[in-house]
């Protein structure tokens, strides 16, 4: 628990001073056009902020900025201990605001202020020092050559890295984009959502007071079609990291082609399956983490394991211990840290995992849950929803809801669920419950997933890389391997008399 009150969260969002200027070029400025878009609070549907509406101009001036910075050397050469020591620094500053850092992603897109606190905001400041430390322990190669050769083969950062970045943890993936490319010696232009701007805007003024220089990091807030398209498009990116959906990822893609080939890394959509089997010893513990796993964050995770696959002899058991845990987790006010939900993102999130509720009331026996709520008369809330029966291809079983909706399907035997599991356009992650290992190494090897999670669900680390397969796409955010996207390597071959 944070250790702070309701009344004590209240009182310091009243408090807040918000940015809502772009960060270019070491500074706060207005978009060129003058326009502006209102940040809502989904709680309590009310303005934030004022947020400059940037497009493609002022995306071409944050590029311009970065070019500058990365072909100057203010970052891009600089010695690998002094940027870590900065980047250490924008680590200790953020957890020195990490009370105003997880308000602005609490009022920004509704997530409660218990896991902002406790989970989000220390989270950055982790990722920012991991990669900090990491900064000076990567080596560089040499290749076996003949005498007379000297092979170097070395990572080199690529120049200017565009990162688009989703409403749903607004710090947090600006920082797995951020963190990694900066460690790499990158200039960054970051847009972040236009449903969660804040706390990037924020982060950018923080990254500058702890060293980094002007023109490095660039947060340019905007919509997708008009900023997220400019940058996917700019002939002077050399990089584009993107995590979103699965269309919007097409996208970024066919950006590429119609620009300059810049290699574009996509992390997107979900419908991470849940496998549940009867020999699973702890079924608390499961029935905890499946309830974890679908309806933490109001639901709103690309990998949110929302396909639940329970054997049929535990079928009935698991359902009533599921039911039992969705009337724990009611939404409430995000800022009372007894709240287990927080707010829908915004109207049209909302209306959107109503409309999956609505028909699935016809395809299958909704068993807990299923209503739009509000607090105090006001806000986008909906009740954890589980739903019994699902058929494979019920659009509850096969479509990203991102929302709070738990589709359960009953098994019999470990090759038909595991051909269960397989059947999706997605391949982010997976779960397994079982006692026997296996059977837990055999489901991790035939799962088509980036991340099989054996007796937990959604498990990562800074030391373990995040993405999927197929329509889940390639890219890969934490680890070192994540390096690998915004490094290039450069051969430097010596002749010399041996």
């Amino acid at each position: 628990m944070t250790g702070l009150s309701h009344d004590d969260w209240k009182a310091r969002a009243k408090a807040l001073q918000i940015r809502g200027q772009a960060f270019i070029d070491g500074r706060f400025v207005d978009a060129q056009s003058g326009r502006r878009f209102d940040s809502l609070n989904p709680a309590t549907e009310t303005v934030l902020a004022e947020v400059a509406e940037c497009d493609s101009a002022d995306i071409d001036l944050a590029v311009v900025a970065a070019r500058r910075a990365f072909d100057d050397g203010r970052w891009s050469r600089k010695p690998p201990a002094e940027r870590k020591a900065v980047l250490l620094k924008l680590a200790d500053l953020i957890r020195a605001n990490l009370h105003e850092m997880a308000l602005l992603d609490s009022l920004d897109m509704g997530k409660t202020i218990t896991d902002a606190a406790t989970i989000d905001a220390p989270g950055s400041a982790h990722f920012f020092q991991w990669y900090a430390e990491a900064i000076d322990k990567i080596y560089d190669e040499i290749a076996p050559g003949g005498p007379g050769d000297l092979a170097l083969v070395r990572r080199v950062p690529l120049g200017v890295v565009g990162a688009v970045v989703p409403w749903n943890f607004p710090l947090d993936m600006a920082t797995w984009k951020a963190s990694a490319a900066l460690a790499a010696g990158n200039s960054v232009v970051l847009k972040p959502a236009e449903q969660s701007p804040l706390s990037a805007l924020r982060l950018a003024e923080l990254a500058a007071q702890a060293g980094v220089p002007d023109g490095v990091f660039n947060v340019v807030p905007g919509h997708g079609a008009s900023a997220g398209k400019a940058l996917g498009l700019h002939m002077d990116v050399d990089c584009l990291a993107f995590t979103g959906s699965t269309a919007v990822g097409k996208l970024f893609m066919q950006y590429s082609g119609q620009s300059n080939l810049k290699p574009v890394w996509p992390e997107t959509g979900g419908k991470s399956p849940n496998i549940v089997f009867d020999d699973c010893e702890d079924l608390d513990a499961a029935a905890d983490m499946a309830a974890f796993g679908a309806f933490f964050n109001q639901g709103e995770v690309c990998s949110a394991n929302t396909r639940l696959y329970v054997q049929r002899g535990i079928r009935d058991l698991f359902i009533e211990k599921l039911i039992t845990r969705a009337e724990d987790m009611q939404p409430g006010d995000p800022l009372d840290p007894a709240s287990r939900m927080g707010a829908i993102v915004d109207a049209g999130q909302l209306a959107r995992i109503m409309g999956f509720i609505e028909n699935g009331r016809y395809s299958a026996e909704l068993v807990a849950g299923g209503g739009q709520v509000q607090i105090n008369g006001k806000g986008f809330f909906v009740q954890p929803t589980i739903f019994a029966d699902v058929t494979q291809n019920d659009p509850l079983a096969r479509e990203e809801i991102f929302g709070p909706v738990l589709s359960i399907i009953t098994f019999d035997t470990e090759e038909e669920v595991i051909a269960l599991a397989n059947d999706s356009p997605y391949a982010l992650a997976a779960s397994v419950w079982t006692s026997n290992l296996d059977r837990a190494l055999r489901l991790s090897d035939r799962l088509h997933v980036g991340t099989v999670s054996v007796n937990t669900v959604d498990a990562l680390s800074a030391q373990t890389p995040f993405g999927g397969m197929k329509q889940s796409g390639f890219g890969r955010d934490l680890s070192l391997h994540s390096l690998d996207k915004y490094t290039a390597l450069k051969t430097i071959w010596v002749k010399y008399r041996a």
